[in-house]
Formats: structure tokens, C-alpha cells, sequence
């Protein structure tokens, strides 16, 4: 997985925290959490794209949550960035080993690779911003989320 993933979901979590018509730049949440501008508004589009986020055009234009945190779910930024491919495509060495036949060919990891995926995008369905945003404002970060919260309303366009 690449770290666009990881980018995108916190970006959504930082659009998250802005109130109702408010917008934060592309350039903004780049910056802070650290991807590459030009790579960050790829990323951007692929989640316009899936109707996770919306873009508002003009100056004083930017980007905002398009559904609510409860029905943006991890798998859906996943797949909006990643894309719906399995992680793991069988290359058939097990069938050239044991010089198979074309019609019984098969692959027996591929069998436990497919159950691993399918428990992995279980536990990604399950969660959603929502339920991140509450861990991160738990007290555990209640520090530095009071910190981070300022610096969205400093540098959100309303």
C-alpha cells in the first residue's frame, strides 16, 4: 500500500474538523501532513472522484467533506486511492513445480491470501472517520489535538 492511503485518510480527517461551508487549500493540507503538492492533488481528485470530499472553485475555493464522517468508511478511501485489485495475484509457480496441466492449474496460497484480504477489508469497512476522529481527540491527544484544531481554523477559508 502506498502512503497516499495513510495521506488521504488524515487529510480527511483534517476536513473533518472544519465547521459547516468552511474549506481548507489543497497547498494547506499538503503542507501539513507532508506529501508533495503535485502528488497530494492527485490524490484529492481520486476522492472528489468517489464522492468523498467536494472541490470548491474561486479564490476563495478549497476542499470540504461531502458526506458525513459516520458514512465516509477507511475501505472507501482505500479503494478511492488504491483502487478495487486484489493485493495479491498468483503467479502459478506452485502449477509449474508440480508441471500441472493448464485446466488444473491452482494456487493454494492464493486461497489464503483471498481469506487474509477479505478479513483485512472487513476491519477497513468497520471503521470510519467518524470513529478515527474519536480516537483522536481521545484524551490521549488532547493536547496536541486543541493545537491542531486552532491551526485548521487559522488556516481554513470560510
Amino acid at each position: 500500500m502506498k502512503t497516499g492511503v495513510e495521506q488521504s485518510v488524515y487529510a480527511v480527517l483534517l476536513l473533518n474538523m472544519l465547521p459547516d461551508k468552511a474549506v481548507l487549500h489543497s497547498e494547506v493540507i499538503s503542507g501539513q501532513i507532508g506529501a508533495s503538492p503535485t502528488y497530494f492533488q492527485k490524490l484529492l481528485r481520486k476522492l472528489v472522484s468517489a464522492d468523498l470530499i467536494t472541490s470548491v472553485p474561486g479564490v476563495k475555493g478549497g476542499f470540504r467533506l461531502k458526506k458525513d464522517p459516520e458514512d465516509i468508511r477507511v475501505y472507501d478511501i482505500y479503494v478511492a486511492i488504491e483502487g478495487q485489485q486484489s493485493l495479491y495475484s498468483p503467479s502459478g509457480i506452485l502449477s509449474d513445480v508440480l508441471e500441472l496441466e493448464y485446466d488444473d492449474r491452482c494456487c493454494v496460497l492464493g486461497e489464503l491470501m483471498e481469506e487474509a484480504e477479505e478479513s483485512w477489508k472487513a476491519v477497513l469497512k468497520r471503521e470510519t472517520i467518524a470513529s478515527l476522529a474519536e480516537q483522536v481527540e481521545s484524551d490521549r491527544f488532547v493536547n496536541h489535538v486543541t493545537d491542531l484544531k486552532k491551526w485548521v481554523e487559522e488556516n481554513m477559508v470560510v
